[in-house]
Parts: C-alpha cells; structure tokens; sequence
C-alpha cells in the first residue's frame, strides 16, 4: 500500500512538471528551432542518465540484450512522436490549449487497449471519450479560437503519448528501469537530431547567444533535468506499482497544471465556451479511467442483499 501510494505521489509530481513546462517550451522555441530543442533536451537527459547507470547501477548492464534495445527504441520512438508534434504544435496555439489537447491521450488509451491488449472499454470510458470529444471541439472550434494547425499537430503528439502510457505499462515490469529509460531517452536525442539536421537550421545551435539566452537555457535546464531525466525515469520505474487507472486518471492533471502555469506565467485568457471544453475535456479523461464493477460482481451483491432482507425477515417472525 506505501509503495503505491508514493508511486501515485510521484506520477502526481511528473504530471506537475509536464503542465508547468509548455509555457517555458514556448518561449524557448521563439528563439530555437522544435527539433533542435528536442535534441538538446533530450541528449542532456541522456548524459544525465547514462552517466548515473554507469557511476551507481553498472549491474544493470548485464541484462542489456535485443529484446530491451528494441522496447526501448520502439517506446523512443513513440516519445519522439509525441514531443515532435508538441513542440512543433506549440509554434501555432497557445500554452492552454497544447495542454487539454495533449491530455487527451489519456482518454486515447482505452481505445488502442481495444487493439493493443483485446480489451474493449466500457460504458464509463465511452461516455468520457464522447464528452472530451465534445470538450475539444468547443475549445478549439467555438468563438474566435478556431481550429489551428497547431491543434492538429497536437492531436497527432496525443496519439503518441497514448500508445506511450500503453507501451510502458507492458515494458516496466520487464527491464531495469534505468536502463529502459536512457535508451528511449537516447532514441529521442538521436531522431530529434537527425530531423533538426533534416528540416531545420540547425547551424543555429552552436551560437551561443541563442543557447545562452535566459529563456533558452532555462527551459533547456529544468525540461532536461525534471521534465525528461527524472520524469521518464519514475515513471518507467512506480508504474509497475499502481493500477492502469491510476496512471491514467493522475496523468489527467497534466492539463490542469498547464492551463493554471499559463494562466499565472503568460497571462493567457480562455473564453467561456473555451473553458467549458476544457472542464468537458477534464470530465471526459476522468469518468473514463474510473473504475466500473462488472455485472457479475453487482448481481451478485444483489443477490446477497436479497438473501440478508430475507433472513432478516424470517428472524422477525
């Protein structure tokens, strides 16, 4: 029970730190490419990473083999995916908006679970995804805030943290955490960087004017540090320790922590119809992760009810 509990405490500190980080992402992709800040991002949480596994859990090393090298590309490559498509997204809409529509993924899950794992949803997480659905199309369609590319791209990172949380749940409790981690953390560095070298100036990260701005080195320093090392590393290792619903239904915070950060730090504004989406958007990734008692258990909760006003009866007599 403590292990849980503290696994849920820390999945609550990385939801957190993930809604509190879009506003300094979006201030440091002004000044530097998405790609190229994924990167860097990314390779220092490497760093950080491989140099703990080699200074204080070397042991860990010998349970590297194929099978954790490709788990751990496969969930690299979902995260690049996810954070590629942020990022980018975040060029195009604001703080608030990236944070609901990324914390959609959490209602995404229980649909590719249908696929994935042959586990069909239901009632609860159909009615979740039909509220969020409507709770998106109200903060991004209705009044002046349309429907932007930046919203589009987002959706796509969605997807990709969805088949994230999936994946992780398979993997955690079959590799060593540490290890799993740095190399989908690695994955991310390397494909960030290869596409920034692709689709982007990336000549512009060796002027250290940009590197070495507030706004850049900062966001660059606590998404390394927090966002990404320590984050992916906990949640690889206390996922293991709690339920599927309590990860997802955690994770719902993200947003919430999001909008409040934008809200405090960037001044941001929703109109009303945009804040009523984003309490359906809330509502909907909530009631889809609680947990319903299958009708076996309710019959026969039933029957016993029924067979304690009986025996209660015939007592009276």
């Amino acid at each position: 029970m403590k292990k849980q509990l503290f696994a849920d405490f820390s999945l609550l500190l990385i939801a957190f730190v993930w809604g509190s980080t879009f506003v300094l992402v979006q201030n440091a992709i002004a000044f530097l490419d998405p790609f190229s800040f994924n990167g860097i991002r990314f390779f220092l949480a490497a760093i950080l990473l491989g140099g703990w596994l080699f200074l204080f859990e070397r042991k860990q090393l010998r349970h590297l083999n194929k099978k954790i090298v490709m788990s751990g590309l496969f969930l690299g490559f979902l995260l690049f995916i996810g954070y590629a498509f942020q990022t980018a997204g975040l060029l195009y809409t604001t703080s608030s908006k990236a944070g609901f529509i990324t914390g959609l993924s959490v209602v995404m899950v229980p649909i590719f679970a249908i696929y994935l794992l042959n586990e069909r949803p239901g009632r609860n997480a159909v009615i979740g995804i039909i509220g969020a659905t409507a709770g998106l199309y109200l903060l991004t369609m209705a009044g002046t805030s349309g429907l932007t590319t930046g919203d589009g791209l987002v959706f796509v990172c969605a997807i990709g943290f969805a088949m994230h949380i999936l994946m992780t749940g398979k993997y955690a409790g079959q590799f060593p955490a540490l290890l799993l981690t740095m190399i989908q953390v690695s994955t991310v560095a390397l494909l960030s960087a290869i596409s920034a070298f692709l689709f982007e100036d990336w000549q512009s990260v060796a002027k250290h004017d940009i590197l070495l701005s507030r706004d850049v080195a900062a966001a660059l320093l606590i998404t390394a540090v927090f966002a990404t090392a320590l984050a992916f590393l906990a949640q690889t290792s206390f996922q293991k320790f709690t339920t599927p619903t309590r990860v997802a239904l955690i994770f719902a915070m993200e947003p919430v922590f999001a909008a409040v950060t934008a809200y405090v730090w960037a001044g941001e504004r929703l109109s009303f119809s945009a804040v009523l989406g984003c309490m359906l958007i809330f509502a909907g990734m909530v009631f889809a992760e609680l947990p319903r008692k299958p009708a076996a258990s309710l019959l026969k909760q039933k029957h016993e009810l029924v067979h304690e006003a009986t025996s209660n009866h015939v007592k009276q007599k």
